[in-house]
């Protein structure tokens, strides 16, 4: 009997099958690869990834697919780049035949704006009341639950609504000090309740007593030195709780005025052989910041500038941090404008290091003693 032997065909392909195919399927990616588009290239391409608010009013995206424009934050599905058309107006999506997206309704103010304006409605109403409204209340007005309400207005102005108050009656309470014509009166038309209430609070308010403020710091000792350092003339002022001051300059006329500024009727007390030890302990933390300063001082700001004054104190030497660093590390990422401001404000050179805070580009931003004395701090703390 005849055998006859068929082949059966192979159940899988071998590599040398295969292997072609493959390479030119690598071939077709390496050529899709090279020949796409810049689109996903583009800076604002990458916001859109992002889906950054930073960049929303800075431009408008359409895509072609669906026929909507939206702003870069939008939350829906990520579209093709090769689809997206970029606008700088509303106006101009809309002309070219898109209509605005129902989620991110890129026509309307941004969350952003909304919040800002709500908070601002609110900050309106702490200041025009005249007791401080509950947290609940001010939810309420600001239509949010409380808990979304708190976090929101600390993001915004740095400061929870308490503190806030706070802050807004001790500034009424500093000028009403100048207006009435006793204490007890400038402290009910402040805002205080009591004047038990405002009494606990008045060091930290005023940094001295309330008849000692109105009177400009009269009957306050107030020790002050001028001495020499690396950066020119350093004045150093001292109350009883510890320095108040601490000013750089080339001009001794001039820092002199500012003290007196600072506090008019005070007893100013210079040529004290005693403090000069102080001085010369200061100027040796000027030339080494890293070996620290062992004095106590006396710093009163507000809430906001108290807050931002202690995230300073906690930057090494040798480290820069951004004005956003300091932002975020005070719980206020959006109130970096006025970090910037309680910085400026600070009237505590070096002991206090707002030089070591740049500019998010790594420019150097502002000194209130002086660009090139804030480069040469810098630059002597980077080099030990």
């Amino acid at each position: 009997m005849r055998v006859v032997e068929i082949n059966k065909r192979p159940t899988s392909l071998t590599m040398a099958h295969v292997k072609p195919h493959t390479q030119l399927a690598n071939q077709k990616t390496d050529l899709d690869k090279n020949d796409r588009p810049a689109a996903d290239k583009d800076a604002r391409w990458k916001s859109i990834v992002k889906r950054d608010r930073k960049a929303d009013g800075a431009f408008f995206y359409s895509v072609k697919t669906t026929g909507v424009y939206c702003r870069p934050s939008c939350a829906a599905r990520l579209a093709k780049p090769e689809n997206v058309q970029y606008h700088a107006t509303c106006e101009d999506a809309e002309r070219e035949g898109f209509r605005p997206c129902k989620r991110c309704k890129p026509d309307q103010a941004s969350l952003t704006d909304q919040h800002a304006a709500t908070i601002a409605r609110v900050c309106k109403l702490i200041e025009v009341s005249d007791a401080v409204p509950s947290l609940e209340e001010l939810a309420a007005e600001a239509g949010l639950s409380v808990y979304h309400f708190h976090r929101l207005f600390k993001s915004n102005t740095g400061l929870t609504p308490r503190e806030y108050a706070d802050a807004h009656r001790s500034k009424r309470m500093r000028d009403e000090l100048g207006r009435a014509s006793t204490v007890t009166e400038a402290i009910f038309e402040a805002g205080f309740n009591s004047s038990g209430r405002f009494y606990e609070k008045t060091d930290a308010v005023l940094g001295m007593t309330p008849s000692a403020f109105r009177k400009g710091g009269e009957n306050l000792d107030i020790r002050f030195a001028i001495g020499k350092c690396s950066l020119g003339l350093i004045m150093v002022a001292q109350t009883d709780k510890g320095i108040c001051a601490i000013f750089i300059s080339d001009d001794r006329a001039e820092m002199h005025s500012e003290l007196q500024r600072r506090f008019p009727k005070a007893n100013l007390i210079g040529d004290d052989k005693g403090f000069k030890q102080v001085v010369e302990q200061v100027v040796a933390f000027v030339e080494a910041p890293a070996l620290g300063l062992n004095l106590p001082l006396d710093v009163r700001g507000t809430a906001f500038q108290q807050r931002v004054w202690q995230a300073l104190r906690k930057i090494p030497a040798g480290t820069t941090v951004s004005y956003s660093d300091i932002a975020n590390m005070i719980g206020a990422p959006k109130a970096v404008r006025a970090v910037g401001t309680a910085c400026g404000a600070n009237h505590i050179a070096v002991a206090i290091p707002c030089h070591r805070v740049l500019r998010t580009d790594g420019d150097l931003g502002g000194y209130r003693w002086g660009l090139e004395r804030k480069r040469k701090l810098l630059d002597r703390e980077a080099s030990k």
